[in-house]
């Protein structure tokens, strides 16, 4: 008996350890802020609303702006970030305006020359709400339509709701903070390449730290997620962009997106865009591909005909969700170390991605990876005090 009860105690100990340790909230499905219609329709109801959106803005299987409108809401205008509305425009193609066919509302387009709204777009609104799935990259531009939809909100006195959404690379931050001569629209904000938030989160971040021009304030509401902290592995039931269709992809999306800045491809134009890399002069690879027009992810891909040699990371996709919670180097060093003219191997958009001038020639040195990574940390800590104060859920 005595044994029975010691082996009971033991267990149940055991297990009160593994929920402490994992939560207890594992077996609860992550809502997003979308789905939780009662905390945001009373805010809206009676009133002119813009929505931006794209395909990411789902609430199950229904489209917001189409919940929206079944619910008796006045939805005046849709504003679409890089890919549009439906997401399947090119990467950086320039988008047009134009009428959505289902329900016969405007589409403003956010990424064409003007990438900010202008007064006139929100003249006849009342508030915006902003449901648009990020990954937690710097240069990845829904961060930036974000900022100018705040911004132009501020201005003119204008509400804004932004309806949550988990982040897949929101378990850890990591890589060179930006420096302010290298901002542009692949990077506003003095933030790492990998930075860990939510992008209400964000939001919030951009109106405390006072981002906006003039240091304006958004009247600002953030719906959380729930059921969601920064320990979660979430996966993205939608792809957030054309070139992003696995999730091992997104995670390596970070490390890899670096090669924009380079003369490589990192597989635009195949079928696993972002899980490879290569070019037909690169030498100590035993993997082979060809980049070729896919229109509505990449019509003229980098290197579009011709055989690359490269490496394959499709095996990564068996780890899952155990990543390492970190930027990877290692192939951008071995793409440098092994292309056979090194002068031609990075091109001036490098700066703009990597966020300063210094990875570049860190590189080009050949110094080790933790002496690169070394370099990165006192500017970590200094924006990770920054980053605490706008966490809404539990941090890793």
């Amino acid at each position: 008996m005595q044994k029975n009860i010691l082996y009971f105690s033991i267990s149940f100990t055991i297990t009160f350890l593994l929920m402490l340790k994992t939560g207890c909230q594992t077996d609860k499905r992550i809502i997003p802020g979308a789905e939780r219609t009662d905390s945001y329709l009373s805010m809206i109801s009676g009133r002119k609303v813009a929505v931006a959106a794209n395909q990411t803005s789902m609430i199950g299987s229904v489209h917001l702006v189409d919940s929206l409108v079944a619910s008796g809401i006045n939805v005046v205008r849709i504003f679409s970030p890089e890919h549009g509305f439906r997401g399947n425009v090119d990467d950086g193609a320039l988008v047009g305006d134009e009428i959505d066919l289902k329900t016969g509302i405007q589409i403003r387009s956010l990424y064409q020359e003007s990438t900010k709204p202008e007064k006139a777009d929100l003249e006849d609104i009342d508030i915006v709400i902003f449901d648009i799935q990020d990954v937690g990259v710097r240069f990845y531009t829904f961060i930036s339509t974000l900022h100018y939809i705040m911004e132009t909100c501020a201005e003119n006195n204008k509400g804004m709701i932004v309806l949550d959404r988990p982040n897949p690379n929101g378990f850890y931050i990591d890589g060179p903070v930006l420096e302010p001569e290298y901002r542009s629209f692949v990077g506003m904000h003095e933030v790492p390449l990998v930075y860990g938030l939510t992008i209400g989160e964000y939001a919030m971040m951009i109106n405390g730290e006072g981002w906006l021009s003039g240091g304006l304030k958004c009247n600002l509401t953030v719906i959380p997620c729930e059921n969601y902290d920064h320990l979660s592995k979430y996966d993205l039931p939608i792809k957030p962009s054309p070139n992003l269709p696995t999730m091992n992809g997104i995670y390596l999306y970070p490390s890899l997106a670096l090669f924009e800045g380079t003369v490589l491809s990192m597989g635009r134009g195949t079928d696993f865009p972002f899980e490879v890399f290569g070019h037909p002069d690169l030498t100590g690879c035993n993997f082979t591909f060809i980049p070729e027009s896919k229109p509505g992810a990449d019509t003229n891909p980098v290197l579009k005909g011709q055989i690359c040699n490269g490496v394959d990371l499709r095996y990564l996709r068996d780890l899952g969700h155990e990543r390492p919670a970190r930027l990877d180097l290692q192939w951008l060093m071995f793409a440098y170390a092994h292309f056979p003219d090194t002068g031609k191997f990075f091109s001036n958009y490098f700066e703009k991605l990597a966020g300063n001038s210094v990875l570049r020639k860190q590189v080009i040195m050949g110094l080790a990876e933790d002496e690169i990574r070394e370099s990165w940390q006192e500017d970590l800590a200094k924006f990770q005090v920054i980053r605490e104060k706008y966490l809404l859920y539990k941090d890793f």
